[in-house]
């Protein structure tokens, strides 16, 4: 233990006279702050280590370091470009002659000129570096010390309000509070200074006091009428102008309040306990205004959907609930005020906050019940609407609302037993969070029909992805205001902030919500740009040039594959990405990618290759592993080929550089077409060579050089087998061409007489007898006598489906 102490000066005092050898180096000014920082920094540590500061002291500290740590932040990181530079012309110099050796004076010179230009750049950095770790470290150790008196704060055990010896002497602070406060209204309303003010500023006092009033008696009158005129411009029935005549009908009573706490503070006779009751007044105002708002929407949502969820009269009692929610909101807001006017014991506390936490409570309570009903109700009215409202973000937003109920339910019982500050931190932050979430519910609703009127998709809108996305952005924006309802503090909302856009480090790169939106404001920008380009040369420039449609779309493919490539590059460039970092990170995953992505490594690099050398375009007649058809697209990873039968079958590249293709159409469409025919033995082989060679010659497909070639392949089984081999303009047509020559090939062959023979076969039965049930000797003689008197041209003819009979019963 002793020896960790020494190790731990040793350290500090080594840190010290760094700093100061450093600091040596600074300029004067800059010399000044860092002797500012380290006296701050010393008090902090101080006042740390003595814990006894009140929490508005660690707070007034903690903003002093952070002042101190954001400055420090921003200096470390300048110079960043220039300090690279300084050591690329180091490094270029050469290393440094060892002992005993000379360098040429010029060297030496420029060497020690760059040295001590870098050594300026780095100094600020370095003690910048170490300031900065020493302020994060200072905030962080305020923050767990507030933190830790919060807990001890929330979970403080005091005197339960049901003792009646407490009562006494919360009625009696209670009137003394209110005759404090109509004292001081008194005796400001004799004084004569007043008096004077009233008389100087009666007319502007009572000019902003029948404003006010007129707002807060006119506003709704006044919605309404704004209301019917945007009505005018469109959109009527999507609910859209509804939801800004609801805002107004909130936000010009909420102005009128304002003139009249206006005119009140121009009277100056509040006094002190007056005018901070007066500060708040604006506030209680929003809030009921703002309860009162969620109440409306509750209705003319029900109101909308015929009252199909919940009935008139449960809209009255959810409303007034609503209302009266707002109200004890208010009412806590006061007592806690009178806590801080009148200094009153925790007694006296425990006793005024009881009443408004159970009167809370028991609203939540009838809210859920009012809700439960309208649950079943749901259910048996329209089972199927239940059952989807019942899914996804409706039912976490469900679970969250009964969660909360609970809470603010179970806050009495914690009151009771003492825990007043864990109740009322439960219980007001409950009803809060409900206001809050009822307002996103409502928020998504009216963008969504904002969305639905503009998009012309109507209640089509609400299933969007649209609403989904917008309901996502909508809770991620509403967690700080959450944070802050639960009891987090501002500074640590802040500190999450700053962190946040300090960025993160991922493998040496600095990743931090600027440059990553720059990043991908740069990328969009020539993704947008390569886009624009492709359109161009597809539809402009290339139709122009004698490049066939498959050259044409490798050129397109290339160019978006290219200006991709070099927008991203250009996007990780501007946004401040180490190249050096990436390409580390890179080269770690290339094994990775070398063995789990192999095939579609495999797959893109054959893509490339495929629109470099273009073995295959778009529109080739391609046979490929069996699957022909037509080339439609090329990409990267795959080849799409319709099919004759209008189908689409999606080929790896890689089966097209590796495998076997058989491309119909490569360069030309020439190609040649085999008609096959047979004729009968002893038909004149130089007639029917002939015709077959005049039926060729007069087709229009068939090219006249080189001239179609008739062949004669040979003897076949049953007929003098012979082909058409001609040469098509078009290869494409080679099935109509092929059909169009057996029409008139049939056709021309019964004008001749030329007999196309089909196969015939003779059929020997060894034991006749058993079909015929005759002796056996008998049938036998009698069957060669047949075959004997038949013709040897066609000694039997017989079905294929006879002979088959025949080899089954013989054997």
């Amino acid at each position: 233990m002793m020896m960790g102490r020494v190790l731990r000066l040793l350290l500090t005092a080594f840190l010290l006279l760094t700093a100061t050898a450093l600091s040596a180096q600074l300029t004067d000014e800059s010399r000044a702050y860092y002797e500012r920082w380290v006296s701050t920094a010393d008090r902090a540590e101080e006042v740390i280590k003595a814990n006894r500061a009140s929490q508005a002291a660690f707070e007034q500290l903690r903003a002093e370091v952070r002042t101190y740590r954001d400055t420090f932040n921003r200096v470390r990181g300048e110079n960043s470009d220039r300090i690279k530079t300084l050591e690329a012309q180091i490094a270029a110099l050469g290393p440094k002659p060892a002992d005993g050796e000379t360098e040429a004076e010029d060297i030496a010179r420029l060497r020690i000129h760059l040295n001590d230009q870098l050594a300026k750049l780095t100094v600020p950095r370095i003690i910048s570096e170490e300031a900065y770790s020493r302020a994060n470290g200072l905030i962080n150790e305020i923050d767990r010390i507030v933190r830790s008196r919060d807990t001890k704060e929330l979970l403080k055990r005091g005197p339960s309000p049901l003792n009646p010896e407490y009562w006494p002497d919360a009625w009696k602070d209670i009137k003394q509070a209110i005759t404090a406060l109509a004292n001081e209204v008194a005796f400001n309303m004799r004084s004569d200074v007043v008096r004077e003010r009233l008389k100087t500023n009666g007319p502007g006092i009572l000019l902003l006091s029948l404003v006010g009033l007129v707002f807060l008696a006119r506003g709704r009158r006044w919605s309404e009428r704004i209301g019917d005129f945007l009505r005018s411009l469109g959109g009527e029935g999507t609910g859209v102008w509804s939801f800004v005549v609801s805002l107004l009908r909130i936000a010009i009573p909420w102005i009128g309040v304002m003139f009249v706490v206006q005119s009140v503070e121009m009277m100056d006779i509040t006094g002190l306990r007056g005018a901070m009751l007066l500060d708040q007044v604006p506030y209680w105002a929003a809030a009921i205004l703002y309860f009162n708002w969620i109440g409306r929407q509750v209705y003319l949502f029900n109101a909308n959907t015929g009252f199909r969820y919940l009935s008139q009269s449960q809209v009255r009692v959810m409303r007034l609930c609503i209302d009266m929610l707002a109200l004890t909101l208010v009412l806590h807001d006061l007592v806690v005020l009178f806590e801080r006017l009148e200094n009153i014991p925790e007694a006296t506390r425990a006793v005024t906050g009881f009443p408004i936490i159970l009167m809370t409570a028991l609203l939540l309570l009838r809210l859920q019940r009012v809700r439960s009903q309208a649950q079943v109700k749901g259910g048996t009215v329209d089972g199927g609407e239940a059952a989807r409202s019942g899914a996804g973000f409706s039912r976490m937003v469900g679970f969250l609302r009964r969660a909360l109920y609970l809470l603010g339910i179970a806050s009495p019982l914690l009151a009771v037993v003492g825990y007043n500050n864990a109740a009322e931190a439960l219980v007001y932050p409950a009803v809060k969070t409900l206001a809050l979430v009822a307002v996103l519910v409502i928020l998504q609703r009216f963008l969504t029909n904002v969305y639905g009127w503009l998009t012309r998709k109507g209640d089509e809108a609400g299933d969007s992805l649209f609403s989904v996305i917008l309901g996502f952005l909508l809770a991620i924006l509403a967690l700080p205001l959450l944070a802050l309802y639960w009891g987090a503090r501002e500074a640590e909302l802040i500190e999450i902030w700053s962190r946040i856009m300090m960025g993160f480090d991922i493998g040496g790169v600095v990743i931090s919500p600027s440059n990553f939106l720059t990043f991908a404001l740069v990328f969009a920008i020539g993704y947008t740009v390569t886009r624009l380009l492709q359109g161009g040369l597809r539809n402009s420039l290339l139709p122009k040039t004698r490049l066939d449609p498959g050259g044409q779309n490798a050129i397109v493919a290339g160019t978006g594959y290219l200006g991709i490539f070099l927008a991203a590059l250009l996007a990780i460039t501007m946004a401040g990405f180490d190249l050096s970092s990436l390409a580390i990170v890179a080269g770690a995953l290339s094994v990775g990618i070398g063995f789990g992505l192999q095939t579609i490594v495999s797959n893109f690099v054959s893509g490339i290759i495929l629109l470099i050398e273009r073995p295959i375009s778009k529109g080739d007649w391609i046979d490929v592993n069996g699957q022909m058809g037509y080339v439609r697209d090329i990409s990267v990873r795959s080849t799409r080929i319709e099919t004759f039968d209008r189908t689409d079958v999606i080929i790896p590249n890689s089966d097209l550089i590796s495998g076997s293709v058989t491309n119909y159409t490569r360069g030309n469409t020439v190609g040649r077409v085999i008609v096959p025919v047979g004729v009968a033995y002893g038909t004149d082989t130089r007639r029917v060579e002939t015709i077959l060679r005049e039926i060729a010659e007069a087709h229009p497909m068939v090219l006249a050089n080189p001239a179609p070639n008739v062949v004669f392949q040979g003897f076949g089984a049953d007929s003098l087998d012979f082909e058409i081999r001609a040469i098509l303009r078009d290869v494409n047509w080679v099935l109509s061409v092929k059909s169009d020559m057996n029409h008139e090939i049939n056709r021309r062959f019964l004008e001749e007489g030329i007999e196309i023979p089909f196969a015939q076969r003779d059929v020997w039965l060894r034991n006749p007898e058993a079909l015929t049930g005759a002796p056996a000797t008998t049938t036998a003689a009698a069957t060669e006598a047949e075959v004997e008197s038949s013709p040897s041209t066609v000694p039997a003819t017989l079905t294929e489906a006879d002979m088959n009979e025949g080899t089954e019963d013989d054997h």
